[in-house]
């Protein structure tokens, strides 16, 4: 799970209540997260001359993205202790009523197909919040995004650059811009030389390094905004005077783009003139039908059945008091309309990891209280487990071999093709060994069909130990098989040698 760590007077600031670190521990622990640490007597690092401001390192569900910065959690708790009341994110049109546009070229198609976008206008940016945006991009990018490889999130200075824009995939060699932070210009391929060796970039080089093109977004007079999910041009950088953020995002996942969309304008539309205002931007896709207006915040709509989260929780509530604990965990609810036996429940867009009734079960217990819920005995009698029949056999079979002089050994049921065929004098008729469709090693490329692989490799291993040497196994083997759902089937054998 990720560790977060903000400024500890700041936070609490935001909450509006100081607390003793056990105080906060405690309330970390009611909503569902944990304190890991407070370096408020710690010895800290010193920044600018100064002392590091003392911080609060959280640790966050590894499902709940809209807590990974400092806006984030302090929303979530302001709302869980009732301080405040869920935000309701609205769509604003500029004030010429015309939206700015992301055109894309069926090219895309080639290297990362998706696009979304939007616009922060009027934000008011200090050091701290400039600071806190950049984070959360980066935290997105390792987490949801997987290292950039589905998500990568460009964010630029609306007021240097002009729209419409395009999205298009051209040869390296015809992309030629000045990157961030740098003072000369570089086509496609120079840039991937220059940044081999960097520690923060090189890493996703790779990504579209051996693609014959690259993604590029252009603005209308062609200077490049981003190269993704590389880097941004200098031309449109931000900084902490900037009050019009366009946020662009390019993506191999149309879901993924979307939720790192939402996170993004929902943490920080906060600072805006208008609080929770977001100006859409409307992607023009139509080889792909992914024509629409971008982000799209309204509420996922669902219905939950009482009987199931009261039956869950051990609880007795009625419609109105499950609403109730919803909205201190963010969501809008009412006795459903249709059927008194359900409720309907409004999620919000960072809500992402909400997908099922069981989700909102478990946020009920939570504004609950986990540690005051009823304890009560199994009403069902218990049983005791008993081992299958074919582990059973195995383990008798084992005891034997051991009582005999025989060693047992485990070794992995991954083995190389060729250990698993020719060196076994065997031919693979293609339809008999699980192949591995990505294999990281040679070592590792098929799922065994024979132990005796695994006691050769053994025996080769140790032949300087004294003879006899007498070794067995009794595990599984698999084979490909069509007629089954998962397309394969294990066996147990046994092997000596």
């Amino acid at each position: 799970m990720p560790t977060i760590a903000v400024d500890k007077a700041a936070l609490y600031k935001t909450l509006g209540q100081e607390y003793t670190t056990q105080e906060f521990d405690e309330l970390c622990f009611e909503f569902g997260i944990e304190l890991d640490e407070d370096t408020t007597d710690h010895d800290r690092p010193i920044v600018d001359g100064q002392q590091e401001p003392a911080q609060l390192k959280i640790e966050i569900p590894a499902n709940r993205y809209d807590m990974l910065c400092i806006e984030g959690i302090s929303l979530m708790l302001n709302i869980f202790r009732g301080k405040t009341r869920t935000p309701v994110y609205r769509l604003v049109a500029p004030p010429d009523g015309e939206l700015q546009t992301i055109t894309v070229h069926p090219e895309t198609a080639r290297i990362r197909p998706y696009v979304s976008g939007a616009i922060l206008r009027n934000i008011r940016f200090t050091k701290e919040r400039y600071e806190s945006f950049i984070a959360l991009q980066d935290k997105l990018h390792q987490n949801l995004a997987r290292q950039r490889t589905l998500v990568a999130i460009g964010t630029h200075d609306l007021d240097t650059i002009q729209g419409p824009f395009t999205y298009e995939a051209l040869p390296p060699e015809k992309i030629s811009f000045v990157p961030l932070n740098q003072t000369k210009k570089m086509n496609g391929a120079e840039l991937m030389t220059f940044y081999e060796q960097d520690k923060h970039l090189g890493r996703y080089l790779p990504i579209i390094k051996d693609s014959p093109v690259y993604p590029v977004i252009y603005d209308a007079k062609r200077t490049v905004c981003s190269l993704p999910p590389i880097i941004n041009g200098d031309h449109s950088k931000i900084s902490v005077k900037t009050r019009n953020v366009f946020i662009e995002m390019t993506a191999t996942d149309r879901t993924k783009v979307e939720i790192v969309n939402h996170i993004m304008v929902a943490m920080f539309s906060q600072y805006t003139d208008e609080p929770f205002t977001i100006e859409p931007v409307k992607i023009i896709s139509p080889h792909n039908h992914e024509s629409r207006e971008t982000p799209d915040l309204t509420p996922r709509e669902t219905q939950a059945e009482i009987s199931y989260i009261n039956e869950c929780c051990g609880l007795s509530l009625s419609a109105n008091e499950i609403c109730k604990l919803l909205e201190r965990m963010s969501y809008q609810a009412r006795p459903s309309t249709s059927s008194p036996e359900y409720i309907d429940v409004q999620i919000p867009p960072t809500r992402a990891d909400v997908l099922h009734q069981c989700d909102i079960m478990e946020d009920v217990a939570v504004a609950y209280g986990f540690n005051i819920l009823p304890k009560t005995f199994p009403g069902k009698s218990g049983t005791i487990a008993q081992p299958l029949m074919v582990n059973k056999l195995t383990d008798i079979v084992r005891m034997e071999a051991a009582m005999a002089g025989w060693s047992e050994v485990m070794p992995l049921i991954l083995c190389s093709h060729d250990e698993n065929f020719a060196w076994l004098n065997r031919k693979d008729d293609g339809n008999t060994a699980v192949k591995l469709a990505n294999p990281k090693t040679a070592e590792y490329q098929v799922v065994r069909t024979s132990l005796l692989p695994g006691l050769l490799k053994t025996i080769r291993e140790n032949k300087h130990h004294n003879l006899p040497i007498k070794v067995f196994e009794a595990s599984d083997v698999a084979f490909k098989d069509l007629s089954l759902e998962r397309k394969s089937r294990n066996e147990r054998h046994l092997a000596a040698a």
